[in-house]
């Protein structure tokens, strides 16, 4: 990875060969060993005026004639190249191909990225009528609250937690210990929703090299990392037309499929990077993935069981609220912080005993989701 935060001082291609050039030395393998590149990246034509990015990884990362293919799926764009690079891999088509993710959103107004981000939603019906994201995440807070007396509260709690975690990586956009009081004085940006519930906007760029599992075992015999599961869902774009505002339903079938693929049940997974957007969000993550009841997430966090080394290890990287949320780049680094906790290299925030973790991104709000279980190699 690349540090995550405001880089005045780093080009979208700069990042890219950072994290690219990391994965590579980390895999102990030469550029000239890939088959592929798979890139995501959300909205580069609208926040850099680039598009054709996945061109411009091969050229940057000097793999060309390989090739090298953009994946779109809003914030979900990093996590879709994950899963495309499985894909890959699983099919037989190659034997390695690298993973990456990356956004420059830094550099235009928050008015313009605002913008970008509601194109991931309706724009017809939500974004040009005047419903940007928060605004959305705060309609299912408010419905959250109604329906299960969830509190401000205890949204802010899952803030809290992520700041704590965040303080321990050192690629986190913010190492700035907050309190409950912290956040609920920070101001609506769309009530029920302030300022510290929402992630931030973030430079950043992640990558990893996927390989056959045999191969990965030969390079990394002690800290090899298995994709157990990859599952991809959709759901309507808008909002108003879901079966319900308090559970996101691309999620819950996911989870259903990928934990049918891994042989395992919520109850085996050890830590999970879950796409905490905005706090509600990771409430109802943690509720759709059954690690609680729906209407009992609110109460788990208030009550510390998503801390580290609780019930379950929620977001130890910080997650996208802490560690903060370059929206293409998110679903890559969610697998990094997967497998540096597998691999007992998360110093300051390893979750003990790890053994199985889980990656869930989101697009838009909650049209796109993927997911993905992982387990160490060297275990049976």
């Amino acid at each position: 990875m690349t540090k995550f935060g405001e880089h005045w001082e780093a080009s979208f291609r700069e990042m890219v060969v950072e994290a690219g050039a990391k994965a590579i030395a980390d895999a102990g393998i030469e550029g000239r060993e890939l088959q592929a590149v798979y890139g995501g990246s959300m909205a580069s034509g609208r926040l850099i005026s680039q598009e054709h990015i996945g061109a411009l990884i091969a050229d940057q990362m000097g793999l060309a004639p390989i090739p090298s293919t953009r994946c779109e799926a809003a914030c979900a764009s990093g996590g879709v190249a994950f899963r495309e690079g499985y894909l890959s891999i699983a099919s037989g088509a190659y034997d390695v191909v690298a993973v990456g993710g990356v956004e420059k959103m830094t550099d235009v107004s928050a008015e313009d990225v605002a913008i970008a981000l509601g194109g991931a939603g309706d724009q017809e019906w939500e974004l040009f009528n005047g419903a940007t994201f928060p605004a959305i995440y705060a309609l299912m807070a408010r419905r959250h609250m109604k329906e299960y007396g969830t509190t401000e509260e205890q949204m802010a709690a899952c803030a809290v937690k992520n700041h704590a975690n965040a303080m321990h990586n050192p690629y986190a956009q913010y190492h700035k210990a907050i309190t409950i009081e912290d956040v609920m004085k920070s101001g609506y940006i769309s009530e029920p929703l302030k300022l510290l519930d929402c992630s931030p906007i973030t430079d950043g760029a992640a990558a990893v090299i996927l390989c056959a599992t045999e191969k990965a075992k030969k390079l990394y015999p002690e800290k090899a990392v298995e994709v157990l599961a990859s599952s991809q869902a959709s759901d309507t774009l808008a909002l108003a037309s879901r079966q319900s505002m308090t559970a996101m339903n691309a999620t819950a079938v996911a989870a259903q499929q990928a934990f049918a693929q891994a042989k395992l049940a919520p109850k085996d997974i050890q830590l999970a990077e879950v796409h905490d957007c905005f706090t509600i969000a990771e409430i109802m993550a943690i509720e759709d993935l059954g690690f609680f009841k729906k209407g009992a997430g609110g109460k788990a966090a208030a009550d510390g069981e998503t801390a580290l080394n609780a019930k379950i290890s929620v977001n130890t990287s910080g997650g996208l609220k802490a560690c903060g949320h370059p929206v293409g780049a998110t679903g890559v680094k969610q697998v990094v912080e997967a497998c540096w906790q597998l691999r007992g290299e998360a110093k300051g925030r390893q979750v003990d005993d790890a053994e199985h973790a889980l990656t869930q991104n989101v697009g838009g709000s909650g049209a796109t989701c993927v997911m993905h279980i992982f387990k160490r190699a060297d275990r049976k």
